[in-house]
């Protein structure tokens, strides 16, 4: 059975629930490599999802 995978944050230890862009999660939280995609908890996903809002929404609008 594969091993779950855990919370990439610093001192986190919680289950992974989301996986997304290292580059704007590094915005907000501190990783210990450098890394292209990054595995959140529900708690840090939440944060992120608050404090990348006007970022992730212009990369939308670039997309058209």
């Amino acid at each position: 059975m594969p091993e779950e995978k855990k919370c990439q944050v610093r001192d986190c230890k919680e289950d992974n629930h989301k996986t997304v862009p290292a580059d704007l999660a590094s915005k907000v939280f501190s990783f210990d490599t450098k890394l292209t995609k990054v595995h959140l908890c529900k708690e840090h996903y939440k944060k992120y999802k608050k404090e990348t809002k006007k970022e992730r929404e212009t990369q939308r609008a670039d997309w058209v």
